[in-house]
């Protein structure tokens, strides 16, 4: 299970010794290491998905009571010990621990809110168009599912994608992202206590290349729910489709915020701040594009540069801060690089740009912030993933919409006005799967509907009871009297 600070996979009800072993640092103070986690090989990664396999037929027919109690059991555990796993979650990824906290409380109410869709199955009886025959329309589990998760929320992702999983009778494969592995170990340990049989859940901890591979191309895995990058998302689909796998894939976004005219300032600026530099600008969510008209644009560039001097970059787990680190040496080289590419391509430096100097050792970037950008550059146009933004001077209304949504992407797209005529416009024609008014873009409830458009997703939605496209297979019976 675990030696000290060694941390093994789980598959079949069994901890298992990796094949190898990597590092878990943490990026607030890099001597901080929380512990040396598994990596697997081929013949553990098949190892669990023959284990799934065999443990569907009896699970997907299992009672709706034992399902629910087993995620009920999760979610209450996850909830109980939320400071103790917030802390772990920011250590490893870097989250204020404010933020950490936040997200392990959503996933704890995630599972909790999937114990009770156990209850609430559902489907139809129709009279036939034929004289004495009815219709049953009912979901079935659709079988063993691989999940992918990404490290940015390295508890939340991995929660909305194994409590509908396991709630409607499917057998899982989990493999985490391999830079934050301990949270994900974390939520295994808690689901090999709750009552599961064997191999109905298993976490293969390990490289994409090894792990993820294997279950894309699996002709035993039924399908693949995938978030990460674009290019890799792309390729999973093609393995899935040239074999049949259902696939559900959440990948990038180049998220616009429009502030208009007639916007309170005072909120427009702070909803801005935090959908672009909160959390380090780690979201898919986050808007990394201030699209503004110009009545207002020179006070909301004014207002925006005073806001970020308050801003606290620091340890993730020390009172008043307000931003992380990055996650990573390769994550802070990637903003460094843009951050070069908006000076080069002529955007003016507002404010950040380069490190910061902490008490501790880690990645920690100054929140930085752009102007007069035009809408070809590349920091305009291509997702960042750190604490940059830039902001665009546009004509007005229609300006600002027309290039909201000249984007490849569609994920989360914001208004600020005080219109009810531009925000019910803006709603209605926004090309992004969730639009916000008055709203930061990166917040989003557990128990509706998340995914976008265009490059950002493909698939049905997860999360909330939409999750069941995805993780059901529909049936129609006809029964003759």
């Amino acid at each position: 299970m675990a030696d000290a600070k060694r941390f093994d996979n789980y598959i079949n009800g069994e901890w298992v010794t990796g094949s190898d072993y990597c590092a878990n640092i943490n990026p607030s103070e890099l001597s901080d290491t929380l512990g040396d986690y598994a990596k697997a090989d081929l013949a553990q990664v098949h190892a669990a998905i023959d284990a799934a396999r065999a443990a569907f037929p009896a699970w997907s027919t299992s009672g709706i009571q034992a399902r629910h109690d087993a995620l009920d059991k999760v979610g209450s555990e996850i909830l109980a010990r939320r400071e103790e796993l917030g802390t772990l979650l920011a250590r490893e990824e870097g989250k204020t621990l404010p933020e950490a906290i936040g997200e392990v409380t959503r996933a704890g109410n995630i599972f909790k809110f999937f114990a009770g869709e156990c209850l609430r199955l559902s489907g139809d009886y129709v009279p036939s168009v034929r004289p004495g025959v009815n219709v049953e329309v009912t979901r079935e589990a659709l079988g063993v599912v691989g999940l992918i998760t990404p490290w940015n929320f390295p508890i939340a992702i991995p929660a909305w994608k194994i409590a509908p999983a396991l709630a409607y009778g499917n057998c899982v494969v989990l493999k985490p992202a391999d830079l934050v592995p301990g949270c994900a170990w974390a939520l295994a340990e808690i689901i090999s206590r709750a009552g599961f049989p064997a191999g109905v859940f298993n976490l293969v901890m390990g490289s994409g290349r090894v792990v993820g591979e294997a279950l894309v191309n699996s002709p035993k895995v039924d399908g693949i729910s995938f978030t990460g990058s674009v290019g890799v998302g792309r390729q999973i689909a093609v393995n899935c489709v040239s074999r049949q796998a259902k696939v559900q894939l959440e990948m990038g976004g180049k998220n616009p915020q429009i502030i208009l005219d007639d916007a309170d300032l005072k909120q427009a600026v702070e909803l801005s701040v935090q959908s672009a530099f909160y959390s380090t600008g780690q979201r898919c969510t986050a808007s990394s594009r201030l699209i503004v008209t110009a009545g207002i644009h020179d006070k909301f560039v004014e207002a925006m540069a005073e806001r970020m001097k308050s801003i606290k970059v620091g340890h993730a787990l020390k009172s008043g801060t307000d931003i992380g680190p990055v996650v990573s040496q390769a994550q802070l080289e990637q903003d460094l690089k843009y951050i070069d590419i908006g000076q080069s391509e002529g955007a003016r430096l507002v404010s950040g740009g380069g490190l910061v100097t902490c008490d501790t050792e880690g990645y920690f970037l100054a929140p930085t912030l752009f102007a007069d950008s035009e809408a070809a550059m590349r920091i305009s146009r291509e997702e960042i993933f750190g604490p940059v933004a830039n902001i665009v001077r546009v004509a007005d209304y229609d300006a600002a919409l027309e290039m909201a949504n000249d984007t490849e992407f569609g994920l989360s797209a914001g208004i600020a006005t005080t219109s009810l005529k531009y925000a019910n416009h803006f709603k209605r024609h926004s090309q992004a799967g969730m639009v916000m008014v008055n709203l930061p873009t990166a917040g989003v409830d557990y128990h509706v509907p998340f995914g976008g458009r265009k490059g950002s997703s493909y698939g049905s939605r997860e999360q909330g009871r939409y999750a069941q496209e995805f993780y059901t297979v529909v049936k129609t019976a006809y029964i003759g009297s």
